[in-house]
């Protein structure tokens, strides 16, 4: 069921999700937790679909809040709200709203969004696309006991990782550090299995991927030695390489679906390591609700202490011949003259 509102307001929205939850005999009490999605028009459709598809491992109310932007200076004074109301089959295991703002109400969000909070529920904070860098200060953030971002959807996602950093509060996560958990549960059981002592790691991966750079502060963090990120051509995350004095350990994915493992006096082995969707991601996330402080620490690492690819070396330039060498060494013969032929009769 679909239910268009024009010129709305938040009361007028909470009657008609009551009423539309009567008509179909859906009753609330099932939705564990209220999921806020901040984004615009161009990304709505796809983080709705999404969320629509983590919502049947975890129901919830999702309440998209798109501001539109006011192209002339009337349409920005005015304050408007069109609201799409969509319970049923229409909306995955839960029930969704879509909030479209106009005008002066785009600044002030956090008003429309928080009558429409379930009550005694959790509340998710997500910006699929232009996240602000001061999540928990955010109007909508404080909203939120967990607030999700993507830094590989921003302009500058290395840059953004050090302004997370500075501005983390708890309760704070990445869908790019969500992308690597596979990555760390395989590095941790493979050093489970080897009493070795790691000396330096190597990272490599696509440029301009913070997954990456998150990995890469995790094993600089935890295992407290010198780790180098190398550029590849992707996709995503390559390889990871962990030097031992027994060699190294390597997990090394070339394709972006099949990893290989290998590690000394092991035969090598072929391990599961496809690239995830957002809506698994997404659906990661939202079974712990609590600050997550593996994450925080890695982060606070900070990029700027990873050791950068040693550079390639350069030829050392000749010496300069003295003057017995240039004399003594052969001159090349001048070029023979071009003999001159007879002009045709």
């Amino acid at each position: 069921m679909k239910i268009d509102l024009t010129e709305t307001n938040s009361s007028k929205i909470n009657a008609a999700m009551v009423q539309a939850r009567r008509d179909i005999g859906t009753p609330a009490i099932g939705m564990v937790l209220t999921l806020v999605i901040v984004t615009d028009e161009e990304n709505a459709y796809d983080a709705l679909k999404s969320a629509n598809d983590a919502s049947h491992e975890h129901p919830s109310r999702i309440v998209v809040v798109i501001k539109r932007a006011s192209r002339s200076p009337r349409s920005r004074r005015d304050a408007r709200l069109d609201a799409e109301i969509r319970v049923g089959a229409d909306s995955g295991s839960g029930e969704t709203v879509v909030l479209r703002l106009h005008g002066e109400l785009v600044d002030h969000a956090q008003s429309v969004v928080l009558p429409l909070l379930l009550p005694d529920a959790p509340v998710v904070v997500w910006w699929p696309d232009g996240a602000p860098q001061d999540l928990a200060g955010d109007p909508l953030g404080t909203l939120g006991q967990r607030r999700i971002s993507d830094t590989y959807s921003c302009e500058d996602p290395i840059r953004e990782l050090s302004a997370r950093g500075a501005s983390y509060a708890p309760g704070d996560t990445d869908l790019s550090w969500t992308r690597i958990t596979p990555w760390r549960s395989m590095l941790a059981a493979a050093l489970d299995q080897q009493n070795l002592s790691v000396a330096s790691a190597t990272v490599e991966g696509e440029d301009e991927n913070p997954s990456c750079e998150l990995l890469a502060m995790w094993l600089a963090d935890r295992l407290d030695v010198p780790v180098t990120r190398t550029l590849s051509s992707g996709p995503g995350l390559t390889a990871v390489r962990l030097s031992t004095k027994d060699g190294d350990i390597v997990l090394d994915r070339a394709d972006g679906a099949l990893a290989t493992l290998c590690m000394p006096g092991q035969p090598d082995r072929a391990v599961a390591l496809k690239r995830r969707e957002t809506a698994e991601l997404l659906a990661e996330e939202l079974r712990r609700l609590d600050p997550d402080n593996t994450y925080e620490s890695a982060l606070k690492f900070g990029v700027t202490k990873l050791q950068p690819p040693a550079p390639a070396k350069a030829e050392a330039p000749a010496k300069p011949d003295t003057e017995a060498e240039a004399e003594a060494r052969p001159q090349p013969k001048p070029a023979a003259k071009p003999s001159k032929k007879a002009a045709p009769k």
